[in-house]
């Protein structure tokens, strides 16, 4: 079971997610551009999230399947976090679980 930010903790007052510290953007424009044609911006911006969000909160935002299609662009953005990921997807493969 999953254990998500609650709403109102997700965002400051200007309506900026809190694991986006480090640039200014609302979570209706990093949503948007989750959304982007360019699979090395996506890769960025989803190895971004996994890297500084709470690791149940990055399912409020990119499916599993998405990120395992992403898996090899965004590796190189999940910096210390890259083992837990690893270990994390690898265990539910293990596990028979089917990516969509």
């Amino acid at each position: 079971m999953l254990s998500f930010t609650p709403p109102e903790r997700r965002t400051d007052a200007q309506g900026r997610p809190y694991f986006l510290w480090d640039c200014d953007l609302t979570i209706e424009e990093f949503r948007a551009r989750l959304e982007d044609p360019d699979p090395e911006v996506r890769a960025y911006l989803v190895g971004k999230l996994m890297r500084q969000a709470k690791p149940d909160d990055v399912f409020l935002f990119v499916r599993p399947g998405e990120i395992r299609k992403l898996w090899p662009r965004l590796l190189r953005y999940l910096g210390r976090s890259r083992e837990f990921w690893t270990w994390l997807f690898d265990t539910w493969e293990a596990q028979g679980h089917v990516w969509r």
